[in-house]
């Protein structure tokens, strides 16, 4: 008597979609860029094809954004305040500038990771026309 193993593989791995999302690279080959110019999602990968134009990343890259930016310099403002006592013009500068630089340096590659995490999971159109495993 033999018993069959009906374990399927993962042909997207979730850990390595999120890595290659966070890079903005494509979340199937790695290779061709996610996103044009700032945040523009591509219509598809320019290296293996893979079509990205039903993604619903929406305003979760964004909100995502405020909650770690928030999370990282509101602890930062107030250590630096009560450590240095800086004048409030130091301090708006000082963190205005950080809190600018940082939205921008993490919003491309959070809305990366969410359209990853959507062609990983099979959402929003993402492997239509495939046989759905049991």
């Amino acid at each position: 008597m033999t018993t069959t193993d009906y374990t399927d593989e993962d042909d997207r791995p979730f850990g390595r979609s999120i890595r290659r999302g966070l890079m903005c690279r494509c979340p199937n080959c790695g290779k061709g860029r996610l996103l044009e110019n700032y945040a523009r999602v591509r219509d598809a990968c320019p290296a293996c094809g893979e079509e990205f134009h039903h993604h619903r990343a929406d305003d979760g890259p964004a909100y995502m954004t405020i909650l770690v930016v928030g999370h990282i310099l509101a602890p930062a403002l107030m250590a630096t305040y009560f450590a240095y006592e800086p004048s409030p013009m130091t301090m708006i500068t000082m963190f205005g500038i950080g809190c600018v630089a940082l939205s921008l340096f993490l919003l491309p590659r959070f809305k990366g990771m969410i359209v990853a995490i959507q062609w990983s999971r099979r959402m929003h159109g993402f492997g239509a026309g495939e046989i759905a495993h049991d």
